[in-house]
């Protein structure tokens, strides 16, 4: 297995754009990814509150996270929030995406946030067992019945 010790962020670019896009899922995970609270609340983004960075592994591109801090955003879970973590396929369960929970806390932190909040479809094959493994823990529901989980910033 390739050893994940070179893990860095850094910012999407024309480079790492092309990359980030080829990026590979496992069969089932497409469904995942966008919960409909995300489509609307995406709507209302403002670009200077989005955060997103590619996560290389010495040179190769391995994920991708998508997040949103403002503290002005309307509806409490929407101020400090994961939208979106994609780890290639042939990259999971290699500690990417509990470097990526890291960084995001550190980041939420360093911005004034107490904790992290993300949503997510509950169901086989979902993303559900990766956030409680990495220490999110649920605590209500949308109003589309995807599961609303946070995690403390440090």
């Amino acid at each position: 297995p390739v050893h994940m010790t070179d893990l860095r962020l850094v910012e999407l670019s024309a480079a790492t754009i092309v990359a980030v896009n080829k990026l590979g899922l496992k069969p089932g995970q497409e469904a995942f990814l966008a919960p409909i609270s995300y489509g609307i609340a995406a709507t209302v983004v403002n670009p200077q509150t989005t955060w997103q960075r590619v996560v290389l592994n010495g040179d190769e591109v391995v994920g991708f996270v998508s997040a949103n801090f403002d503290p002005e955003a309307m509806e409490e879970q929407f101020r400090s929030v994961l939208w979106r973590i994609n780890v290639d396929a042939d990259d999971q369960r290699r500690g990417v995406g509990r470097f990526i929970v890291g960084e995001l806390r550190r980041v939420a932190a360093e911005k004034g946030f107490d904790h992290v909040t993300v949503m997510y479809e509950a169901g086989e094959g979902g993303p559900e067992r990766f956030f409680e493994s990495v220490g999110f823990t649920a605590i209500g529901e949308t109003d589309y019945g995807e599961v609303v989980a946070e995690i403390s910033a440090p």
